[in-house]
């Protein structure tokens, strides 16, 4: 709050500068970081605050937003300390250079050049700035790849992986050997392609059984799932048909979209001797479903191709016509995610409206007989923002309130003359005898 102090000028006008906002802190997706690591153990994270105005209407600049960086493929959720579970989903940032703003920097206070009126020639009051806002957030990495490789273990899908890229994962004859998904870039013509090898799922992986949900997690991201079915049973002696259809049901059962995905089913050691029986019978049902998933017309396009691949790893026979298949299906999914992308709106801007919308609203509770509680973050920063030490600043606030219709929701909620009103850490007596007179006075700071 400062007038303007000149010789020979004895009323100077209103003069004070706005303090400047606080930085925003800024996660951004970036290609060249690989994992989370840097947030593993440090958890906390603060951006710049704003400099304070000063008179001649001289503003404080901003403070410096704090970028932090993180693999693209991350999944940004809103995180509750309390209850240590995750909420809703912030944002997934999926392309490099994407970015979202997880807490926006506390709003600098005005100077009291911005309160003139016809009626207030020389307001001597400002406002305070916003205190900063604090939240917890929770950080997923999820594999990016265009095929994912699913199957029981020991389906073959590590050595599938190891013939059509350069991947190397290791390979034994006994289940579970893969731990860890594994990426590799196939290649068939002029296209090419990111495919994961998936460990293997085991009935009951929807729910966590094994490592079911760290597994399946990764599958959500992919574009086509490459469902390996071993025609052999493995050694366990299972029978293949019914692998298919626990896979099936998994994927279903994890997430209903998974069972919607584009799939192409591959039948794996098709070299083996005294399969072509079960190969016939899998192909037979493959078709089926394929027809089922279009509606029933066999001539529909189906996101389930008809054809089943019969290939081996272990010769190599068979792969190239499957690395071709996928190219082309891969190829078409990305026209298909362009021109979505295109007529979608950015999740960032949608998720800054729905930011807006829930900072606008507040709701007013009944805490104890005689005492109701206003809560919303835009009201609570009319009062915060508040100098209680000017008796003008404060007469404004309760105009704003009025304006805001809070004065209105606590009328509707029930509120009488005398009644505490609670916001923030703040409470006041209510008195609706006149609009016109001030309603609220301060009980409490």
């Amino acid at each position: 709050m400062s007038f303007r102090r000149e010789a020979h000028v004895p009323k100077g006008g209103p003069d004070g500068g706005d303090g400047g906002h606080g930085g925003n802190v800024v996660l951004r997706a970036d290609a060249s970081v690989s994992s989370l690591i840097d947030y593993r153990f440090k958890h906390h994270f603060k951006a710049e605050r704003g400099i304070h105005g000063k008179g001649s209407k001289m503003h404080g600049s901003r403070g410096s937003d704090l970028v932090l960086r993180v693999p693209v493929g991350t999944v940004v959720r809103e995180y509750s300390e309390e209850t240590k579970e995750p909420g809703e989903m912030i944002a997934d940032l999926t392309h490099d250079g994407e970015e979202v703003i997880v807490a926006d920097g506390g709003m600098g206070g005005r100077g009291n050049t911005h309160f003139v009126t016809s009626t207030r020639r020389a307001p001597a009051f400002a406002e305070l700035g916003e205190p900063a806002q604090e939240c917890w957030v929770e950080l997923e990495m999820k594999l990016l790849a265009d095929v994912a490789l699913v199957g029981m273990p020991s389906a073959g899908k590590s050595s599938l992986i190891a013939k059509m890229s350069a991947a190397r994962p290791k390979i034994a004859d006994y289940p579970f050997t893969t731990l860890v998904p594994n990426l590799g870039v196939a290649r068939s013509g002029d296209d090419s392609f990111v495919v994961a090898d998936v460990p293997g799922l085991i009935e009951g992986a929807h729910a966590g059984r094994g490592l079911g949900h760290e597994f399946l997690r990764h599958i959500e991201r992919t574009a086509l799932i490459v469902h390996i079915v071993d025609l052999t049973g493995d050694w366990e002696g299972r029978d293949p048909l019914e692998d298919y259809e626990v896979i099936k049901r998994e994927l279903a059962l994890y997430a209903e979209e998974l069972a919607e995905r584009p799939r192409i089913v591959v039948a794996n050691k098709a070299d083996v001797a005294g399969t072509e029986e079960v190969a016939h019978a899998l192909a037979e049902r493959v078709r089926a479903d394929s027809i089922a998933a279009a509606g029933g017309d066999e001539f529909a396009p189906s996101p389930i191709d008809p054809k089943l691949y019969q290939v081996s790893a272990l010769t190599g026979a068979g792969v190239d016509s499957l690395k071709a298949a996928i190219a082309t299906r891969v190829r078409e999914l990305r026209e298909e995610a362009r021109d979505r992308e295109a007529a979608e709106v950015r999740f960032e801007q949608v998720w800054q409206h729905r930011r807006d919308a829930k900072d606008a609203a507040f709701e007013v509770s009944v805490e104890e007989d005689g005492a109701y509680r206003v809560s919303g973050r835009n009201v609570e920063r009319m009062v915060v923002q508040t100098d209680w030490e000017n008796e003008e600043a404060i007469l404004f606030l309760q105009h704003r309130l009025r304006r805001t219709g809070v004065d209105a929701a606590l009328a509707a909620a029930g509120a009488k003359n005398g009644d505490e009103i609670r916001i923030s850490g703040y409470a006041f007596e209510y008195d609706a005898a006149d609009e016109d007179e001030d309603i609220y006075r301060e009980l409490d700071i």
